[in-house]
């Protein structure tokens, strides 16, 4: 069974899809890109930037030393046949996943910007409906952007600024942390895409109370080291987290927090789910029951699901198998991490 899930997650577009991101990393440096020195004012905390001398590219946003924290800068585009099948959805999740990136490393979102082009404004009106929808139900304000309504396609890309006092980073997964899960159970699936919506549906002070606990765990001192779920589902994040760590993990696929909603889908495609609130975080083993009782209270589905190793393998487990997904020292995936970098 679990050789079969393999080859499925192997082969899946979304984790795929983040070998191009080797195509700037090569142009960036090799991986290190424009890194931050260590010693620059409010340089992040984490062992693995202060190790490496710098803090360097490869996490969920850009990082920039700002007086005693931290700006955060991402952006993301919109996979075109969603903007074309769903494009409310597609405009409100624009949004969504880019608020997702800053709470994910510890921050609070300040504003977005948008570039939208369309080929009409009839065509842009249920996009922007989805945007203005996200912005409201998370408080974050669109303040600019690009548009046009006569280009000969529709495209949608959204950017994000935030603030964090102190990080949460992909490059600071150790060997012995626990894994740990976080994945907001109360949503539907997509009909279309492999897209776990939990957010549409809810009141918007749960939101923002939601998303409040990754930034409460970081200047907690309980967490420093995670990513939140992307394109590429719990596997690929969690490839991506070793990949900047320059580390290995275990993971038991069977404790991943499920719905009773996925449970007639196939695992691996739970596995490769994008879900509006999902984070993946690399716990010491002493925070984790604070890590776990913090999601609780929120009610949101954590668990531990594996343990990070010095092996630089992701290896999956499940009812007393074991198979090797990936080793990252013989392939690497984004060309991004603590290794690329040296």
């Amino acid at each position: 069974m679990l050789a079969g899930i393999a080859a499925h997650l192997r082969g899946a577009l979304g984790i795929l899809a983040k070998k191009d991101v080797q195509i700037p990393a090569r142009h960036l440096a090799g991986g290190a890109g424009a890194a931050w020195p260590a010693g620059s004012p409010g340089a992040a905390p984490s062992p693995a930037a202060r190790g490496a001398g710098a803090i360097a590219l490869g996490d969920d946003c850009a990082v920039i030393p700002d007086g005693d924290g931290h700006l955060l800068l991402a952006a993301e585009g919109i996979w075109p046949a969603f903007l074309e099948g769903d494009p409310r959805f597609a405009g409100y999740s624009a949004v969504m996943v880019n608020v997702s990136d800053i709470h994910a490393m510890g921050g609070r979102p300040l504003a977005v910007v948008d570039v939208v082009w369309g080929t009409s404004a009839g065509a842009l009106e249920p996009v922007w409906e989805g945007m203005m929808a996200a912005s409201r139900a998370y408080g974050v304000p669109i303040v600019g952007g690009h548009m046009s309504a006569r280009s000969p396609y529709n495209a949608l890309a959204v950017a994000i600024v935030g603030r964090a006092r102190r990080l949460i980073t992909s490059f600071a997964a150790r060997p012995g942390d626990v894994l740990v899960a976080a994945i907001d159970l109360r949503g539907r699936m997509h009909p279309e895409h492999p897209f776990w919506d939990a957010s549409t549906g809810a009141a918007p002070a749960r939101l923002r109370g939601d998303l409040e606990v990754l930034p409460a765990l970081a200047e907690a001192g309980l967490c420093d080291a995670g990513k939140d779920i992307s394109m590429g589902g719990l596997v690929g994040t969690l490839l991506m987290l070793l990949e900047t760590s320059g580390a290995g993990a275990v993971l038991d696929v069977e404790a991943v927090p499920r719905p009773r909603e996925a449970r007639d889908l196939p695992l691996e495609r739970w596995l490769l789910a994008f879900p509006s609130y999902g984070f993946l975080l690399s716990v010491r083993p002493e925070a984790a029951g604070d890590v776990l009782s913090a999601f609780a209270r929120r009610g949101i589905a954590s668990a531990a699901v594996g343990a990070v190793d010095g092996s630089r393998r992701l290896t999956l487990t499940a009812g007393g198998e074991r198979h090797t997904l990936w080793d990252l020292s013989a392939e690497p995936l984004t060309g991004l991490g603590r290794e690329a970098a040296r």
